[in-house]
């Protein structure tokens, strides 16, 4: 388990000191841990399941399964499958409906108070990252 946990901090860019202050726990008993010297207490393994609840209890214990009991937000270079693509794009496309569904038939003065005003913005740059590590820039030009 050990090595986990050392997997975990890794991941989610911790030091053994956070990690103990946000669980509760003595710094020493996370070195401890780490070093090999104790295991983690059942204690110290439910004090973290609830800290991180997004943390599978499988993977901790069992080592079995993914780190994360669901998919997190990619981050902008990671790769994300076309199914995880396609599921987020539906459940926005279902949410877009509801909010439809719930203001069809107002008349237009209700319509623009019902969605959420947004502030006139300009786009500065457009970058596309590609697979092979490269990018292009993209300026618009100035109305």
């Amino acid at each position: 388990m050990k090595e986990r946990i050392l997997e975990f901090l890794k991941n989610e860019n911790k030091t053994s000191a956070q990690f103990a202050e946000e669980i509760g726990v003595q710094p020493s008993g996370i070195s401890h841990i780490i070093s090999g010297r104790n295991n983690p207490s059942l204690d110290f393994v439910i004090k973290m399941l609830e800290k991180y609840s997004f943390l599978s209890a499988e993977w901790l214990i069992f080592g079995k399964g993914s780190m994360y009991k669901e998919p997190r937000m990619a981050d902008l270079f990671s790769s994300i499958s076309i199914n995880e693509a396609v599921k987020v794009n539906e459940e926005t496309i279902i949410k877009d409906k509801k909010l439809t569904e719930s203001i069809q038939g107002r008349d237009n003065e209700t319509l623009s108070s019902a969605l959420p005003e947004k502030e006139a913005v300009n786009v500065i740059k457009i970058v596309w990252f590609y697979e092979n590590g490269s990018f292009e820039e993209f300026f618009p030009r100035k109305r």
